[in-house]
């Protein structure tokens, strides 16, 4: 009986969140994911050829980044700076999309575990109607979801950041901070997720990025696009060959907990040193300033994972699992092997992590829009 019970209230937790679950978060996260990566592909090539830089012969030899894209341009112009740019752009808006999705999923489950939950207003000043300044893309929010009497009532207004809605609310009449742990986890969870849906995608990716123009002939190229890649792959190698990289990939899932971990640490400490209080807002320059210190952080925390999987990944090598791509790194090319390739990876991932925001901010806030008008 008791085990009906609970798996009753486990079955209606779970339709209650479904029913407040917003496909705009996924369109959204989707858009943004795309349009990032077509306009920084060039760069995000420029790093996994930098990161896979092992010293074998048949690899073209690059003195910088510039010389990199120079060296690509002349041998097979723009369509060699966009190689592998079509499994990329599917990776990076399933991801996005999906990464949104189930984030905002499993937070809301989070959520939905006490008998009565509401999350307080204790965001960002929103400018008021009469002010010319205009708030800064991801800092502040407007989503209030009450969880009441196991019951969701979600009332979402514009400008959808979730990583702001969740971080407080108040249990019981207490006023509470949601802990680090708890959002890390919901993060982890979601990005475990993605990956699992996404990871051949990546595999593609990388395949087609290290096929090197001027070192094998076209007509003996040996993947022709994605698709192409997609079926020999699994023809080759099977589901274990699409899914080469899928462990050092499941500590990727940290980053985005790390930099937001980080951005409202930086965020505290820098009004503590100005005497501002804790939830002053910060002016544009300074919020610019923030962000780059925490993605800076976040991509030294897990940076050398990307090498690893990067390398485990590439056709030309041929490694016995995780251990072995790190044993040999690090015998061979020391530290700085694994943090091969970060300089185009930080030129991309600032601007790349701006342009997703911007466009899924934009895309999420006109399609809730639609949705209100529909409701009204």
């Amino acid at each position: 009986m008791t085990g009906q019970g609970q798996s009753a209230s486990g079955s209606s937790a779970w339709s209650t969140v479904f029913r407040h679950v917003r496909y705009e978060n996924l369109v959204a996260g989707v858009s943004g994911g795309v349009l990032s990566n077509l306009a920084l592909h060039p760069l995000d090539l420029v790093k996994i050829r930098f990161a896979v830089s092992d010293g074998l012969e048949l690899r073209p030899k690059y003195k910088g980044i510039l010389h990199c894209l120079s060296t690509i341009w002349k041998l097979d112009g723009l369509r060699g700076l966009y190689q592998g740019v079509t499994p990329n752009v599917w990776g990076a808006g399933l991801s996005w999309g999906l990464y949104f999705f189930f984030l905002f999923i499993f937070i809301l489950l989070l959520l939905h575990q006490s008998d009565s939950i509401t999350i307080r207003k204790n965001f960002y000043r929103v400018p008021s109607e009469e002010t010319t300044e205009r708030p800064m893309y991801g800092s502040h929010t407007q989503l209030v979801e009450y969880i009441r009497t196991e019951q969701l009532v979600a009332a979402v207004e514009k400008h959808v950041l979730l990583y702001n809605a969740i971080k407080s609310y108040k249990t019981e009449g207490r006023a509470e901070r949601l802990e680090a742990t708890e959002y890390l986890i919901s993060a982890a969870e979601a990005g475990a997720m993605t990956l699992c849906i996404t990871n051949p995608l990546w595999v593609t990716k990388t395949r087609l990025m290290l096929q090197y123009e001027g070192v094998v002939n076209s007509s003996q190229r040996q993947y022709k696009g994605m698709f192409d890649a997609l079926v020999k792959i699994y023809k080759y190698e099977g589901v274990r060959g699409l899914y080469k990289g899928f462990i050092p990939g499941l500590f990727g899932t940290s980053h985005g907990a790390l930099q937001f971990m980080a951005y409202e640490l930086l965020k505290l400490k820098y009004n503590q040193h100005i005497n501002r209080l804790p939830e002053a807002q910060l002016s544009t320059v300074e919020y610019i300033s923030v962000a780059a210190l925490s993605k800076i952080f976040a991509v030294a925390a897990t940076y050398p994972y990307q090498v690893v999987r990067a390398r485990l990944q590439d056709q030309h090598m041929c490694y016995n699992g995780v251990t072995d791509v790190i044993a040999k790194t690090w015998r061979k090319e020391g530290i700085g092997g694994f943090y091969k390739g970060i300089a185009p990876n930080l030129i991309r991932v600032t601007p790349a992590c701006c342009i997703t925001f911007v466009v899924y901010e934009n895309v999420s806030h006109f399609l809730l829009g639609l949705r209100d008008k529909k409701v009204s």
